[in-house]
């Protein structure tokens, strides 16, 4: 036991000096040529993305259709974006970030998507560079590095505009790792605040980066080496334990995080504030807390299995109405077993328990115990969260090869070349997967239909292909999945609306009217459904029952001028030209250039048309 601790803090000790090491010219080409592979990896994998346009999921309501980031970078849409909790997000230096790009590109969006690849890429460079300075292991830290560049679950955080906050957040997640490496070389207070300030940015582009601290108290054990106590001999020595010598050591380590950890408290204050008030989280009504705890478990298995075998990957996975006993046994039995594992492990492969610690916690608020959307798991919550099983590949397979190897000295370079081999043929292979994924991308049909083709019963994406089919005009084609979706999921409010926008194309206003009404009444706040309802119960003459719910559709929604019109042109037709005249007026104030309605309120006026 002596020799393996006397082991393990020269282990340590060397990894203390690594930071401090001259890179030698050797190295240092080894670094450039790294850094150029990875540049080419991205460059092959999503080239593509610069001719692609939005798949309207979300990305539509994020730049295109979101009236302040279309108008560029401005004060105003700087305002908003510290202000607003649009779309059941708070993430201001994401707004910002698309303003700009609005600024750069305008509505090109081949330009926004390759913002994404060009953060992507400085992502994996940091990522590369951070670990070799922490361990000094070149190729080990470049294979990890690769492995995040290449990944197909990495597709979506890519190549999906609205994602930039993935990537964004990435961005200031790898430079806090990077300021923290300085501060601990150098401890001083403007380091720090340095790292509390990239911290910070990360939180204002997800509050997913609320992880980071526990993640550097990860590295604090491994690679850096701080929780490492000198056991040698001296006065303030005697009769203390090993144990508590090393709480000791980990006392001012956790002190160190406190300003972190409050950062990221306020941050997940605001988030779930913000959520709750959008919709976005699911209460216990819709999810039991079982029912959240049994995802998460298998959530947590399935995303290393999609790891080792990145196939079939969907843009929505459907959260399951229950779980099979065995797979929850399963999964929970496999966490437990690997947790074990690393942990007795530790001490002589302590990046086991880095990596494997990385992984569960940064994944714990996307994981569903508070359950925001209905998804049941996403490839994009995967981006920073793999890098933790990347780094138990990077540095446990060639352990593991040294141990099978008794004559290891005469059968080194014979292992050096397998190895670099078999990480050869990996990256190859996924490189061709991720391209293949990404081709999926270039349009919301395609999406949505691979999507139905890789998760079976799916009714949120039939209902998707379905309005981009009907926005394309192929409305028979559309038809069979909406009716599919309700068959599905019957209390699913926007298939059933969508079911009736569908029908009232083909004419079939009846039918379309119970849909929408539906709609309306599996979800009352729906704005849509009710608006919709009305213009249906309009064409059929039916004006009193058509203004009760243009009226309600106006106060859920009272910013949208079109409505406003539609519903002055309904008092009017109905004989009341006071409400009609003061709809028209709201009209003008939301949209003072049209001329329509303008025309109308002067008719009315007048008494006639002019």
């Amino acid at each position: 036991m002596q020799r393996r601790d006397e082991r393990s803090r020269k282990s340590t000790a060397r990894q203390r000096q690594r930071a401090d090491t001259p890179i030698a010219g050797t190295a240092r080409s080894a670094l450039l040529w790294i850094s150029l592979g990875l540049i080419a990896a991205n460059v092959v994998i999503y080239a593509a993305v610069g001719r692609y346009g939005l798949i309207k999921y979300d990305d539509a309501r994020y730049v295109a259709d979101n009236a302040i980031v279309a108008a560029g970078l401005t004060w105003r849409g700087v305002v908003w974006a510290f202000t607003a909790g649009y779309a059941s997000n708070w993430h201001p230096l994401t707004w910002l970030s698309h303003m700009l790009d609005v600024q750069l590109y305008g509505m090109h969006f081949g330009g926004h998507h390759l913002t994404n690849v060009v953060l992507h890429i400085a992502n994996t460079l940091l990522l590369f560079g951070v670990f070799q300075r922490m361990t000094g292991a070149t190729g080990r830290s470049g294979f990890v590095a690769a492995l995040f560049a290449v990944h197909p679950l990495h597709v979506e955080s890519v190549a999906w505009v609205a994602e930039r906050k993935d990537v964004l957040s990435g961005l200031f997640w790898m430079l806090t790792l990077w300021t923290y490496v300085s501060y601990v070389r150098q401890p001083r207070w403007n380091r720090y605040v340095l790292v509390a300030l990239c911290f910070v940015l990360g939180l204002l582009a997800k509050p997913m980066v609320v992880t980071l601290p526990f993640v550097l108290l990860l590295l604090d054990y491994w690679p850096l080496g701080r929780m490492t106590p000198d056991l040698g001999a001296g006065p303030d020595r005697a009769g203390v334990t090993p144990s508590s010598l090393q709480l000791r050591v980990a006392l001012p380590l956790l002190r160190e995080k406190l300003p972190l950890l409050a950062l990221a408290l306020a941050s997940s204050v605001v988030t779930f504030v913000v959520q709750r008030q959008g919709g976005a989280v699911g209460g216990f009504d819709e999810y039991s807390f079982v029912h959240r705890v049994e995802n998460a478990l298998t959530s947590y298995v399935g995303y290393v299995w999609k790891m080792v075998w990145p196939a079939r990957l969907g843009l929505f996975y459907p959260f399951p109405t229950s779980f099979a006993a065995w797979q929850v046994i399963t999964a929970a039995v496999i966490l437990i077993g690997a947790s074990i594992v690393a942990l007795r492990a530790a001490r002589r492969h302590p990046y086991l328990l880095v990596g494997w610690l990385w992984y569960l916690g940064t994944l714990v608020p996307v994981i569903g115990l508070v359950q925001v959307g209905d998804q049941a798991m996403a490839d994009r919550y995967t981006y920073i969260p793999l890098v933790g099983l990347f780094l138990i590949v990077a540095w446990g397979v060639p352990a593991l090869v040294a141990g099978w190897l008794v004559c290891q000295r005469a059968l080194e370079g014979l292992q050096r070349t397998a190895l670099v081999t078999a990480a050869g043929v990996v990256i190859a292979a996924l490189i061709v997967a991720a391209r293949s994924q990404v081709r999926y991308w270039r349009d919301p049909i395609a999406m949505w239909q691979h999507t139905l083709q890789v998760t079976g019963e799916n009714a949120f994406a039939r209902n998707s292909l379905a309005s981009f089919l009907i926005e394309a005009g192929r409305t028979a084609e559309a038809v069979p999945h909406l009716v599919e979706a309700v068959r599905i999921d019957p209390r699913f409010a926007g298939a059933y609306n969508n079911l009736g926008a569908a029908l009232i194309q083909q004419g079939n206003g009846s039918e379309a009217i119970a849909h929408f009404a539906a709609a309306a009444r599996l979800r009352p706040q729906y704005a849509d459904a009710h608006y919709n309802l009305a213009m249906a119960l309009a064409r059929q003459g039916r004006l009193d029952h058509a203004i009760q719910e243009l009226v309600e559709a106006v106060r859920l929604r009272p910013d949208q001028p079109m409505w406003h019109y539609r519903l002055a042109r309904l008092y009017q037709e109905n004989g009341n030209t006071e409400l009609a005249v003061q709809h028209l007026e709201r009209t003008l104030t939301l949209a003072p250039n049209d001329q329509a309605a303008r025309r109308a309120l002067q008719e009315m006026k007048s008494g006639g048309p002019q």
